[in-house]
């Protein structure tokens, strides 16, 4: 006679571990667990029969496939967590006896590490960082206009916003925008990269309390990894384009001023204007040619050439214009989307460094305003609504600027 088989022990049941399981496995706190997972990719499955895997227990468990866990296993990042508590229980113990010089002394021994080979894995060719770009920027973008005071560090606040503001300027160097669409949530932004459409929300400019109910733990966690990988996106982004990472200005390419210094106030302020001419490594010739040999069945020559002319005119519909922003109007997106379109923007010296001419240049063709009325107009320029520069890319063309003066009823705004 056989052994007899207990139940659990044999079939898909043996594919799923619970998370308590897991934990105990790997000797981690839950924390630490929920953060490896979070950078790695694991994330938890529904099995189909879980009253059977729980044993008859209705209790709520979360399973994770065991093939997940044993990958965990081997992962590097577990012994620098297991030096990490080594080090906070020396701080505590030094604290405790009042030994400063051991304090500082461990605090500069504090293990450190990287997610180079996490971004990696997950990420073997650069198409697959860029199908996964949506997420990181919502994240990146919105971490990048938190409060100083708050439950977020400001050196991650500073990061988030560096590594925004060079996409920014990569997306004005490619011409790359598409489609720009205001909500009452923020901002959405589609771009067109390689091929991949990256579509994210610009949170709008102002000052939002973070709210008490988020876990910003698990928040900052998936922000490790994201800033990890749009650091890696830019690099190759800006080698694309010969551009010098991390960005520096033209003007000061000669200059003694270091391209990744960002303590300058004055330095970085010119790189979030985004309207700074940014310095190429070494101009390349570029191919035009297609090989009709990649050419299928349903395209033509023809056919390729007019997209291409077409592609090119969406992307100089501003070329003829010279836009002037008034203090109230949102700068940044607008500099943003002006700029990747070919035209040029100026505001007020005032108001920021890194304006280019002033309100009474005769050159102006357009002002952007959001007031009823103006105390002094020009009558060599329209003055329009912000809204004006968004449909006008949403539907690929200049619109008349009748509909859009200022003080008129705006018509529908509609998602592109």
């Amino acid at each position: 006679m056989g052994k007899l088989q207990k139940k659990g022990e044999k079939g898909s049941a043996t594919n799923y571990i619970t998370r308590t399981q897991a934990v105990k496995k790997l000797q981690l706190t839950l924390p630490d667990f929920r953060k490896i997972c979070i950078l790695k990719g694991i994330y938890p499955h529904e099995p189909k029969k879980k009253r059977k895997l729980a044993k008859g227990s209705s209790a709520p468990k979360t399973f994770y496939y065991v093939k997940d866990i044993q990958y965990l296993a081997h992962e590097p990042l577990l012994q620098k967590f297991a030096d990490t508590k080594v080090f906070v229980k020396k701080i505590k113990k030094a604290l405790g006896r009042d030994e400063l010089d051991t304090v500082q002394r461990v605090r500069d021994q504090k293990p450190q590490y990287t997610l180079d080979h996490i971004v990696r894995e997950r990420y073997p060719n650069f198409c697959d960082a860029l199908k996964d770009l949506d997420d990181a920027l919502c994240l990146i973008f919105l971490f990048s206009t938190m409060p100083r005071q708050g439950k977020v560090q400001p050196g991650i606040i500073n990061k988030c916003r560096i590594l925004a503001v060079e996409f920014m300027h990569y997306c004005i160097a490619a011409k790359c925008v598409k489609k720009v669409f205001v909500s009452i949530k923020g901002i959405y932004v589609q771009v067109e990269i390689e091929g991949n459409d990256v579509t994210w929300i610009i949170p709008h400019q102002f000052t939002t309390p973070p709210p008490s109910n988020i876990d910003f733990k698990v928040m900052l966690s998936f922000l490790e990894i994201y800033t990890t990988v749009l650091r890696f996106v830019n690099f190759k982004l800006y080698a694309n384009l010969n551009l010098i990472y991390p960005p520096k200005a033209l003007e000061d390419v000669f200059t003694e001023k270091s391209a990744v210094y960002y303590g300058d106030d004055i330095y970085r302020e010119r790189l979030e204007s985004l309207n700074i001419k940014l310095a190429e490594v070494s101009k390349l010739d570029e191919d035009d040619d297609i090989d009709e040999e990649l050419l299928t069945g349903d395209q033509s020559l023809e056919g390729i050439m007019e997209s291409r002319k077409e592609e090119e005119n969406f992307k100089g519909i501003f070329k003829d214009c010279k836009f002037f922003l008034s203090r109230e109007v949102p700068r940044e997106i607008l500099v943003l989307t002006i700029r990747s379109l070919g035209g040029e923007v100026s505001w007020s010296s005032d108001l920021g460094v890194a304006s280019t001419y002033d309100e009474t240049d005769p050159d102006i063709t357009h002002q952007i305003v959001d007031r009823p009325s103006q105390a002094h107009q020009f009558l060599s320029r329209c003055y329009v609504q912000p809204q004006w520069v968004f449909d006008s890319v949403n539907q690929r063309n200049l619109l008349p600027v009748d509909d859009y003066v200022a003080g008129s009823l705006l018509p529908p705004h509609l998602s592109p």
